[in-house]
């Protein structure tokens, strides 16, 4: 069986970060820097335009597989997905993509996902009852709900720091000077905050059961 799919039944976790950002173009990225996955360690980037067209960059065709039939993308490439962290300083480069960016501090909200001890955060329960809080606080941000394929996804977020400053380009054009993630992006059942930031996450996929959700 490729790793890409999975069986039935099961949950799988993947452990890593997730930063959000827009620009004055319109453009808006969403970055998954994964360490732990059952994919093993990768890298993919969902990219919104301003015309609403929705792109999935994988670094193989298993990640585009996994990826696609989770999330909804107008388009799907795999292309050569390469990021470099040097202190507070994110480099990537995904096909078309070049993308360079700064790692600030911790908002408040960043500081009271840090007190929240990891075991618990990660629970379905905990994250159910946040996401009771997030349809609140934070406009388009949800923290469960259903994705493609009759999948289940839970979003547990252990830490934030805001995005200081970004560079963007695609196809060599410049997209602009750092932006809000506004509107929010439409590749799932939720999007980032609004505030450019770099989450440290671990996100739940739970497979529909034989015969159904």
């Amino acid at each position: 069986m490729r790793r890409g799919r999975r069986p039935a039944g099961v949950t799988d976790r993947f452990e890593g970060w997730i930063a959000g950002l827009g620009t004055a173009s319109g453009t808006r990225v969403v970055v998954g820097r994964w360490t732990r996955s059952p994919l093993g360690p990768f890298t993919d980037v969902m990219v919104e335009r301003s015309d609403r067209h929705r792109v999935l960059l994988a670094p193989s065709r298993e990640v585009a597989d996994y990826v696609a039939a989770t999330y909804r993308f107008d388009e799907v490439r795999v292309v050569p997905v390469e990021v470099a962290v040097d202190g507070s300083g994110w480099t990537l480069t995904a096909g078309p993509l070049a993308l360079r960016f700064a790692v600030g501090g911790r908002p408040p909200l960043g500081w009271l996902l840090r007190a929240v001890p990891r075991p618990l955060a990660a629970r379905p329960a905990w994250i159910a009852a946040a996401d009771l809080a997030a349809r609140v606080v934070l406009r388009g941000v949800r923290t469960r709900g259903s994705a493609v394929g009759g999948r289940r996804e839970f979003y547990a977020a252990l830490d934030m720091h805001r995005i200081a400053s970004a560079e963007a380009s695609w196809g060599g054009a410049d997209l602009g000077a750092l932006a809000p993630v506004v509107p929010p992006v439409r590749f799932g059942f939720g999007s980032t905050p609004a505030a450019p930031a770099v989450v440290r996450m671990v996100t739940l996929v739970r497979h529909p059961p034989p015969g159904g959700p």
